[in-house]
């Protein structure tokens, strides 16, 4: 058996494939770009045969240039972009309508719709999620509304729904697989987290035939084989973005939590078997379904993370690149009072306002461009503090430490920010992959490469650990300021 392991992480701007050994090195990456379309303001489409090709490119590149055969890999995990939408034919294969990807706004007036008709509370309830236009419920109404044809052929089983590990499954396996796992089903706004069922409340509101759903396994299994020149590969494990970025931070524990430094920031907290009705703004979400057990999470988002350092780059000019943030943030000891709040498209979790804008304040004649780089930098980590103490109130726990990643988490003056701010120890991996180190994972545990849980964890390395070294008055004095600067920003655009 083989004990080398393939990771397909199909994000939202690009397909990439990850080979691992067992000892969790990097043998290679390959990457191709997605194309993003926008027919209107607020849409937001890929095309589905683009995702299945590039991925497809990517996995044989990799296996190429590192000169494995498909025989010596014990296992391909899938990861990806959580709730974009493919409706495709079941006789031809091919897509009804390009994928409707996440960010898309479209079906906003459905979910008003669903909220009229007082599914609100049911939607909480039973799926864990807010009502929104974010999750794929909505966008496969849009779909079957909009293709002539489409809903009769869907009620006889012909039209399948998949989020994008469906595709890729069902792609990969040659139409003989049409599965999603529980944390990729737990996105749709479609599925009772409780009864581990879609919901027959909702599919009924939006008119969706359970004919074209996929059967909901677990997140490490065999799904199914890709059959390739030199062997056949067993698909065996599947996870969304984030939830697989948490296990594969080895967050196996209630109470462990992990936080991805991106465009934007997605804090999520493993809270064990216990699903949590957050009472702060959180979601409530399938963390893994594993060894026929399901773990739950909370998770909170922020809207603007690593991009209001991409602002300034491109917008205010202040530095040519990125990484050169870290070096102004530390030219000056504090921002000399200047706070910044990035809320650009208005403010996610805890505060939910969407009509919250950015907002620079605390200026005086002495301010330069280090003490606002400072502040922007600082905005990022009380953003995700805000979410942890939504997790504490949540669940009367508070963290003590807390697992980092994405690549804002490479800036150290941010990482010490962070632990002096939430008064918890930072861990930084030494593999910053950890979204495909997580499906990797997921597939080395069913395909028997590792034993369990307890040897993986032995096997997760610690690059750095940023300990707090705030003392309580300056960091309480600090949230203060900064609560009172988000004050200022909330409703602010007209509406």
């Amino acid at each position: 058996m083989g004990t080398y392991l393939l990771a397909l992480d199909q994000g939202t701007t690009s397909s990439r494939a990850i080979l691992f050994d067992r000892e969790q090195n990097i043998l290679a990456i390959r990457q191709h770009e997605l194309q993003q379309h926008y027919p209107h303001e607020g849409w937001v489409e890929q095309d589905p045969m683009e995702i299945w090709s590039t991925q497809y490119a990517a996995m044989l590149e990799v296996l190429a240039v590192s000169g494995i055969s498909p025989g010596e890999v014990a296992g391909i995990g899938i990861t990806n972009q959580r709730e974009t939408t493919i409706l495709w034919d079941r006789q031809t294969g091919r897509p009804i309508y390009n994928a409707i990807v996440w960010q898309c706004r479209r079906s906003a007036e459905l979910v008003d719709q669903l909220v009229a008709d007082g599914l609100d509370s049911h939607i909480r309830k039973t799926t864990g999620l807010v009502p929104d236009a974010y999750f794929s419920a909505t966008k496969i109404k849009w779909i079957l509304d909009h293709t002539e044809g489409a809903r009769e052929k869907a009620a006889r089983g012909d039209i399948l729904f998949g989020t994008v590990d469906c595709w890729l499954v069902w792609k990969l396996t040659g139409g003989k697989t049409h599965v999603t796992d529980a944390t990729n089903a737990a996105r749709t706004m479609l599925f009772d987290i409780h009864k581990l069922d879609w919901d027959d409340t909702l599919l009924s509101a939006l008119d969706i035939p359970r004919a074209m759903l996929p059967e909901v396994r677990s997140s490490s299994e065999i799904y199914g084989y890709v059959d390739l020149p030199g062997g056949r590969i067993p698909i065996a494990g599947i996870a969304g973005d984030q939830q697989a970025a948490l296990f594969g931070q080895t967050c196996f524990s209630a109470g462990d939590a992990k936080n991805t430094y991106g465009t934007g920031c997605f804090l999520l907290m493993n809270t064990g078997t216990i699903p949590y009705q957050s009472q702060n703004g959180l979601l409530t979400t399938i963390a893994i379904q594993l060894d026929g057990e399901t773990q739950y999470a909370l998770e909170g988002s922020v809207f603007v993370g690593g991009a209001v350092i991409q602002w300034l780059r491109d917008e205010l000019r202040f530095f040519s690149e990125s990484r050169d943030a870290e070096y102004y943030a530390q030219k000056v000891p504090d921002t000399g009072g200047v706070y910044l709040v990035p809320a650009f498209t208005g403010l996610g979790a805890p505060h939910w306002d969407m009509y919250a804008r950015g907002c620079l304040i605390g200026l005086t004649r002495g301010t330069k461009r280090e003490h606002i780089t400072r502040a922007a930098q600082e905005s990022i980590a009380y953003q995700v503090n805000d979410l942890l103490d939504a997790m504490a109130r949540d669940t009367g726990k508070k963290l003590t430490q807390l697992f980092a990643d994405g690549g804002a988490s490479r800036d150290s003056f941010l990482m010490q920010f962070q632990a002096d701010l939430s008064g918890c120890t930072l861990r930084r991996p030494v593999i910053r992959e950890t979204t495909a180190l997580g499906a990797c994972y997921l597939a080395g545990l069913a395909a028997g490469v590792w034993s369990g849980r307890d040897e993986l964890t032995r096997l997760w390395r610690c690059d750095t650990l940023y300990q707090p070294q705030m003392d309580e008055h300056t960091r309480a004095a600090l949230r203060r300021g900064w609560e009172k600067a988000v004050g200022r920003s909330l409703d602010w655009a007209e509406h």
